[in-house]
């Protein structure tokens, strides 16, 4: 393998945006809990980072969604392979994604947490 890895942010950098954004969440949220959803797999590791920065309130569930089925490009149909364990009406919802690709799944994803009656829908995602 002749391809090497390039670093594109250290270490310090991505701990100092999480915590930048540990810290707007908070002010975001007056007070109020929040509830993570975790996109699976890859944003584990973000969301509980996050999580560890956030000085409101906070509990988490997990969602594992997909629109892209066996390949690699978008189905434009979007799954939910695992669904919360916990109802969501009334409560401040974040979902924590690593990284947004077309958007199509997110967007799928916030009405459908909207309509299960969410307090509010938020995105917190690493990359772009």
């Amino acid at each position: 393998m002749s391809d090497k890895i390039r670093v594109m942010f250290t270490e310090e950098e991505v701990n100092n945006k999480i915590k930048e954004l540990g810290a707007q969440i908070s002010a975001d949220m007056n007070g109020e809990a929040v509830k993570i959803i975790c996109i699976l797999k890859g944003a584990s590791f973000f969301a509980c980072e996050l999580a560890k920065r956030i000085t409101v309130p906070v509990f988490i569930d997990f969602m594992s969604v997909s629109s892209y089925g066996d390949g690699t490009e978008s189905s434009g149909i979007v799954r939910i392979i695992k669904d919360l364990d916990d109802p969501i009406e009334g409560e401040n919802v974040l979902i924590v994604e690593d990284i947004i690709d077309s958007g199509r799944t997110l967007s799928y994803l916030v009405e459908n947490l909207k309509s299960r009656g969410a307090k509010s829908v938020r995105l917190c995602t690493l990359m772009s």
